[in-house]
């Protein structure tokens, strides 16, 4: 393992100094902006400051194959507020809090639905360990229903269900887990954040690699450990591979348990040295600061002078190149991104009317105003239900770039419907938000059954304009960043072998003092985001003016229609369960103090968006066998494997120290703050890499390690659920 440390951190180390570079820019960058403003249209909907408590996002009972016994075994997982996805013995494990034995980060990975997927994927990964026809292959599933957690260097989690009816929705559950947590750098973090994301493109342009990157996934450790596996991991190979022994079935095995063991080294290797340069910075924040504060006119002035100059060199070169390779596919481009989304974004929007107006109904024909409370505190979750948000996030897997992915160098176009889902459950939920609170004025006025139901409906009319409104500003700005992230890399690499080597002659033109501020090469690629940037503003603006997917004009501007509505969201957050909920039911609370909350309340008043939880007695069509136990390993394997002892024993409780995949259960998770719903970039090259949280608070590396965190266990929140669908499966809607 010395060779693969020392790999590690040279690795490490230049990576951070890009990161050390990028800081001073990010920082200019941010207080620039703060001066400036934001040029953008004012948002329409309120945004949910203060996150909902307690929420648990979905429980259930699931098989799952633990891999030291070779059997599967049932377990009750609970996805929290935090979309990490834990695992218990049974029920009653969780009642009677004891740890989980599972907590999994999910950023990364990639749900297969088949197991001879996931074959294809693992004798794809190891050469020359394709198992023979008619052998027994390294996994069996006891039902036709598998859900597989596959993930290309940590270890793999293996569940299944018993009918296709819990496979799909376990499936959408999972992958809202793994979107949220690959979304892990915070959103609010506009220093930090950017320096991050521009340091990895920046590095792994210096190699070579353009384009949009799929694993660019999780927070900044995690991303930081995948970017050391993209270079540790063939090496790996080469020099492990020939030396494992055994079946193919085993050392498919085998290297599994390798590449996991080397990610959780890497991992703590990333984290140790990232969270001391990180330190180092902000120690010297303080100082950059005063500099940018004195200067920032000078700074801005020699920039521009670096910009003009580097401009005049680059200019003729770049034009041609857009003109020629990427002008004349911005349009198709576009299209291709207009329609799957903006098809999600309607159903955002018709999903959003069905479920008040079935609400107006049931006030109408059922509970009246007695049972709104209920009502309005399952609504005011919609944006964090998994089954009723699948239909909108689904029309982004229509996307296709075919022809376009190999030409601009695309490997994946996952990071464009992420993002799109991503901004279709912040603009659902601010949606939610801004009824929640016209309502809530409303309500005041304390209104007969007859008089509620006509506010309902003209609330609900107010709000479809605001989210038209905002929704078309959102998909602009969306489609705009993902012109540039298709377009910029590509423009980046044909240019690289004309104009990269000549970039070191500007330099002398930064003065000393300002060095730290004023880096080259981001000035340059700002220059070639400018070439570029004309063309795909007007290709936008052109699909705005056709009413193309029902965009609005640039010219279209709402000032002001509903000039108290900010004011209405600096109230404190509506509990309606406390305020309007007789009978407690749905979960609600009863009024009752915080302080006099006794254990067993504080369980009955948990907010759960949706729960599936089927016999926990059920048992399998067969069990697997265990199988013969494996050969002797090379001693270099063995070396490696011997690391695996904390970490891959399934049935063990998770370690003390937090890994990429276990950590401590008695962690509480860290608060959550809302995004705001339309604030841009502090760097025009901040959204050309994907993976911004919306909803976790500013960058702590000490404390969001894995991101993974669970409730201490005097805060479980309870479960329960209410219906009985068909297939037997309980659920709460």
């Amino acid at each position: 393992t010395g060779w693969m440390g020392e790999k590690t951190g040279k690795i490490l180390t230049e990576f951070l100094q890009f990161y050390e570079d990028q800081y001073g820019v990010a920082l200019f960058n941010s207080m620039r902006h703060e001066i400036e403003g934001t040029g953008l249209p004012q948002a329409q909907l309120l945004w949910r400051k203060v996150p909902l408590d307690e929420r648990i996002i979905f429980s259930g009972n699931l098989f799952q194959y633990q891999e030291d016994s070779k059997k599967w075994r049932n377990r009750f997982s609970l996805v929290p507020h935090n979309y990490g996805l834990v695992l218990y013995d049974n029920k009653v494990a969780y009642e009677r809090q004891v740890p989980p034995r599972t907590v999994i980060n999910s950023a990364g990975y990639k749900i297969l639905t088949s197991v001879d997927q996931y074959l294809e994927l693992i004798g794809n990964s190891l050469p020359g360990t394709t198992a023979k026809s008619g052998s027994a292959p390294i996994l069996k599933c006891p039902t036709q229903f598998p859900l597989i957690l596959w993930h290309p260097y940590a270890r793999h989690y293996y569940f299944c269900m018993m009918t296709e009816a819990e496979q799909d929705k376990w499936q959408a559950v999972l992958q809202d887990c793994i979107r949220h947590c690959n979304n892990g750098i915070p959103e609010d973090s506009k220093v930090e954040g950017p320096a991050f994301t521009d340091a990895i493109r920046m590095y792994r342009q210096s190699k070579e690699l353009y384009g949009t990157w799929e694993m660019l996934c999780g927070n900044e450790v995690q991303i930081l450990s995948n970017l050391v596996m993209e270079e540790l991991g063939p090496e790996l190979k080469a020099e492990l591979g020939p030396r494992l022994k055994g079946k193919p079935q085993e050392r498919q095995r085998q290297w599994i348990q390798i590449s996991d063991a080397v990610y959780r080294m890497v991992y703590e290797q990333a984290k140790a040295r990232f969270e001391e340069v990180l330190s180092k910075v902000q120690q010297m924040r303080p100082a950059m600061q005063a500099v940018i504060r004195t200067d920032m006119d000078q700074i801005i002035t020699s920039k521009e002078h670096l910009a003009s100059k580097i401009r005049a060199f680059i200019l003729p070169k770049a034009e041609v190149c857009v003109r020629n390779h990427v002008q004349p596919y911005i349009p198709s481009i576009l299209e291709a991104l207009m329609v799957p989304t903006s098809q999600g974004f309607t159903e955002v929007r018709d999903v959003f009317f069905k479920e008040v107006t079935d609400m107006n109904l049931n006030v109408i024909n059922e509970g009246g105003i007695d049972k709104l409370g209920e009502y309005m505190e399952k609504l005011s979750r919609l944006a964090y239900h998994p089954l009723k948000m699948q239909s909108c996030y689904e029309k982004m897997e229509s996307l296709r770039l075919d022809g376009l992915q190999q030409r601009f160098d695309v490997s994946s176009t996952s990071v464009f419907k992420q993002r799109a889902q991503i901004h279709m459950r912040e603009q659902m939920d601010n949606a939610v938000y801004t009824f929640e609170t016209l309502l809530h004025q409303e309500l005041g006025k304390g209104p007969t059954k007859e008089e509620l139901c006509k506010s309902i409906q003209r609330v609900l009319e107010r709000v479809l304009k605001k989210y038209d409104y905002d929704s078309s500003s959102v998909r602009k700005r969306f489609f705009r960043e993902a012109l540039l992230q298709v377009s910029i890399p590509f423009l980046l690499k044909k240019l690289a072998p004309t104009c990269k080597s000549e970039l070191p002659r500007f330099q002398e033109l930064i003065f000393e003092d300002f060095a730290k501020f004023i880096l080259v090469e981001n000035t340059y690629e700002e220059v070639v985001l400018q070439t570029v940037m004309k063309d795909i503003l007007q290709a936008v603006k052109e699909a705005a003016v056709q009413r193309k997917h029902n965009l609005y004009r640039d010219s279209m501007v709402m000032h002001n229609s509903d000039p108290n509505l900010h004011l209405l969201a600096e109230g404190a957050p509506i509990d309606w369960g406390e305020e309007y909920s007789n009978s407690g039911g749905g979960g609600s609370p009863s009024a009752s103090t915080p302080e006099a909350a006794t254990l067993s309340e504080k369980r009955r008043r948990a907010k759960q968006v949706v729960s599936v939880v089927q016999d926990e007695e059920a048992g399998l069509p067969f069990e697997a066998s265990p199988e013969s136990p494996s050969p002797a390993s090379p001693d270099s394997v063995t070396e490696i494997q011997g690391l695996l002892a904390q970490g891959l024993r399934a049935e063990s409780p998770p370690p003390a120290s937090p890994l990429p995949n276990g950590a401590p259960a008695g962690e509480t998770p860290q608060p959550e703050a809302a995004p705001e719903a339309s604030s841009p970039p502090a760097s025009p090259l901040q959204h050309l890499l994907p993976g911004k949280a919306v909803d976790l608070g500013p960058p702590k590396p000490s404390d969001q390690e894995t991101g993974e965190q669970v409730s201490s266990p005097s805060s479980h929140p309870a479960l329960h659920t209410t219906t009985e669908d068909s297939a037997g499966v309980q659920t709460e809607f």
